[in-house]
């Protein structure tokens, strides 16, 4: 039931580390999101942006597992308030690594600790490989993926 993903990026791994925690790269990539954290282990974390609850919305949260800037970082996850109605329940947990390869990096998502019938599994399952290409796309490229939604 855990969800792995691994793929190839062609920049070195700070490049894809701030892609991934800048305001700038978690906009493009997270679907106009922030990622609002102290990036402390046990801080707490939220996605942020335009959704169900305006500008505003808390896309997913939870908190800071382990923090090794341009190598790991591990959360919980929780998916927002206004996704599901036991969302505080609802955890899983997310880890990303990032290893260095040549003049490339590896990209490690491993999402687990799925409880049994998590409703949003499936959403999770189709949603990881389109932020993970559009990681590849805006380090790469400068831009994401036209999806046209």
């Amino acid at each position: 039931m855990d969800l792995k993903y691994v793929l190839y990026i062609g920049a070195k791994p700070e490049a894809v580390w701030q892609a991934l925690i800048s305001p700038e790269g978690t906009k493009a990539i997270f679907f106009g999101c922030i990622l609002d954290s102290t990036f402390e282990v046990g801080a707490p974390y939220a996605y942020i942006g335009p959704g169900n609850d305006g500008d505003q919305t808390v896309h997913v949260y939870g908190n800071i597992l382990a923090f090794e800037p341009n190598k790991l970082m591990s959360y919980t996850e929780h998916p927002g308030p206004s996704y599901r109605e036991k969302h505080a329940e609802l955890e899983t947990r997310v880890t990303l690594t990032l290893e260095e390869v040549g003049n490339s990096t590896k990209i490690t998502l491993v999402n687990d600790q799925w409880p049994a019938d998590h409703p949003s599994y499936e959403n999770a399952k189709e949603s990881w490989p389109i932020i993970l290409s559009n990681v590849k796309s805006y380090v790469e490229t400068g831009k994401t993926l036209d999806l046209g939604w």
